[in-house]
């Protein structure tokens, strides 16, 4: 992460309290809605240990903008911000940059987006380590990667699979209903 010091902010969307952390090379840390500003700056700091309070530059309180009218329904798009993911490995930064091209109400596969990086699609598990390790959700639209067969996946943000199917609903995506376990015979 280098020398550079990490501020933060909490603040409040129609979706709840998120926070939000940058340096002087871009937004480190990106926390989902919560139910309060204490459980949101909690998140942030556990993954920041060591973030100050700040007052959020000019592009961080563009940022905070977006995310507002994002949660109010509005279609933002996020792929222009900058990010500074620190000492992440090079393929999770390819995985990264593959994941911020796909735009509000479009989702894709974790098989999808490892052919789409020239992996096979055993890479498709990488692909899902690094949307369970993206430091910016929503920033890096992991809520828009699904599983195969159109599947929510796992969600690793308060309120899991929930949350990401408000997501992705909030974006005009309808999801199927999970299958029924059993289906009846009709007798």
């Amino acid at each position: 992460m280098g020398q550079t010091e990490h501020h933060y902010t909490v603040f409040e969307t129609a979706g709840g309290f998120c926070g939000i952390a940058w340096n002087d090379v871009g937004i480190t840390r990106f926390q989902l809605p919560t139910r309060n500003a204490e459980a949101t700056e909690r998140g942030l700091l556990r993954r920041l240990p060591g973030g100050k309070p700040g007052t959020p530059t000019p592009e961080v309180a563009a940022a905070i903008s977006a995310v507002r009218r994002y949660f109010e329904g509005e279609e933002t798009d996020f792929s222009g911000f900058a990010l500074d993911l620190g000492d992440q490995d090079e393929f999770f930064k390819r995985i990264y940059a593959a994941a911020r091209q796909v735009g509000w109400g479009h989702t894709t596969t974790y098989g999808a987006l490892a052919k789409q990086l020239g992996a096979g699609p055993e890479a498709a598990r990488d692909v899902g380590q690094a949307m369970a390790r993206n430091p910016v959700g929503l920033l890096i639209p992991c809520h828009r990667v699904l599983a195969a067969g159109g599947k929510v996946g796992g969600f690793s943000a308060p309120g899991g699979a929930v949350a990401k199917m408000r997501m992705l609903e909030l974006e005009g995506v309808r999801l199927a209903p999970p299958e029924p376990a059993q289906q009846s015979f009709g007798f």
